[in-house]
């Protein structure tokens, strides 16, 4: 289950130092640079109950690390409804509809 507090839900607290706000849908692209900048989110570790992330699954990421995708060229898309407002104090709402799912998608 997503989410800081694993509820799947995009939500955080100040003790969410990652402020995993960013509600997106994992792409092969972004699994790779992501395991690429030291967050391997593809392998499953089951200490965790973690089965691993594949392409088309729903997470709630960093806020910064999907920053730092979009600033690459592969940041996932993002399901808007479900990312936190909180993710406005680090992104214009601008990029974020930029990068928004839409059906068509």
């Amino acid at each position: 289950m997503t989410g800081y507090f694993r509820d799947g839900f995009c939500r955080t607290v100040s003790q969410d130092t990652g402020t995993h706000t960013v509600c997106a849908i994992m792409t092969d692209e972004f699994l790779i640079f992501s395991a690429s900048k030291g967050n391997n989110l593809i392998t499953p570790i089951p200490y965790y109950q973690f089965p691993g992330l594949k392409a088309g699954d729903k997470w709630c990421l960093c806020v910064t690390r999907w920053l730092q995708a979009e600033r690459s060229g592969k940041a996932p898309k993002l399901i808007l409804e479900a990312t936190h407002e909180k993710t406005l104090d680090y992104a214009p709402l601008a990029l974020l509809i930029e990068h928004a799912f839409r059906v068509e998608d």
